[in-house]
């Protein structure tokens, strides 16, 4: 967080590059993310494996972004290291097999869970919009988690990005579909992620299963994880405060939705942004929901 004539910024970077691993180190060192790691806690990376497809289809988390998050907090001696994540419409090991995570994980001797088979713990978020209850994985509440979502549209949602990536550690999913955008932001006040890299490599069009890929080479990264998905909204040419959950999470104090009160680091907007073509049933489902 920065101060501009007053006003608390947050910052958010924007990396461009050929090598995924490489752009997330230097997007994680830009952004100071070491000072979001608590001394002596796990750190738990959450990627998005909605299902078993692979990061070339613009649905699943690139293992490249992953190992890249890996080497950083290596660097930064983190004594244990938790890939996790519960898979909806797939085998979560099996998603991280066509993902290739099974590898990272044994090339780095990091631990890879499966969320779905986890303890969990029945929480009450403060102050709730809609979400009165909700049961996370144990796993998720103990650690410093590090969110690394697909850069990708929802049909719901609008975009699919770091925040609502935690649905991957809570259960029931599908309980949140119904006042799914403030179910969302109360979500996010109970694990709310210390830090956020959003994996643009091949990011997606469409929805957030629709397999149509858009080459970007880049990764979006902060501590501030709605900064983080407001910028990867204005990216994919989404004003954020038409994304309802992040709009509901700034207003919840959870970060900073408005583009003014952020400071982009790296490359601007403007030199990465593309116009991403939402699906028929996105535009109907936005409309009626």
């Amino acid at each position: 967080m920065r101060t501009f004539y007053g006003v608390i910024m947050s910052a958010v970077a924007i990396i461009k590059g050929i090598s995924p691993e490489d752009i997330t180190v230097q997007a994680l060192e830009m952004i100071n993310a070491h000072e979001a790691l608590t001394n002596g806690k796990p750190v738990l990376i959450k990627p998005n494996y909605l299902n078993a497809s692979h990061p070339s289809t613009g649905i699943t988390t690139d293992s490249r972004v992953i190992e890249g998050v890996i080497k950083f907090l290596k660097q930064q001696e983190v004594q244990e290291i938790i890939i996790g994540e519960g898979s909806g419409f797939s085998d979560t090991f099996e998603s991280y097999r066509i993902a290739g995570v099974d590898s990272v994980a044994k090339r780095w001797n990091v631990k890879l869970v499966d969320l779905n088979k986890d303890d969990y713990v029945e929480t009450h978020p403060k102050n709730p919009l809609t979400l009165k209850k909700v049961k996370i994985a144990k796993t998720a509440l103990e650690s410093t988690i590090i969110s690394v979502p697909k850069l990708k549209l929802h049909r719901i949602a609008g975009v699919s990005l770091s925040i609502k990536n935690m649905m991957g550690a809570m259960k029931p999913k599908g309980s949140m579909h119904t006042h799914l955008n403030s179910n969302i932001a109360d979500l996010a006040s109970v694990i709310t992620p210390n830090i956020a890299i959003i994996d643009g490599i091949i990011a997606g069009e469409g929805h957030e299963s629709s397999g149509n890929p858009v080459e970007m080479n880049l990764v979006i990264a902060g501590t501030d994880p709605v900064a983080v998905d407001s910028v990867g909204a204005a990216v994919m040419m989404i004003p954020p405060n038409d994304v309802k959950h992040l709009h509901l999470a700034e207003k919840k104090g959870l970060g900073k939705c408005e583009l003014n009160q952020i400071e982009i680091l790296g490359e601007p907007i403007e030199n990465v942004k593309k116009k991403f073509r939402r699906s028929f049933l996105s535009k109907f489902l936005r409309h009626v929901g």
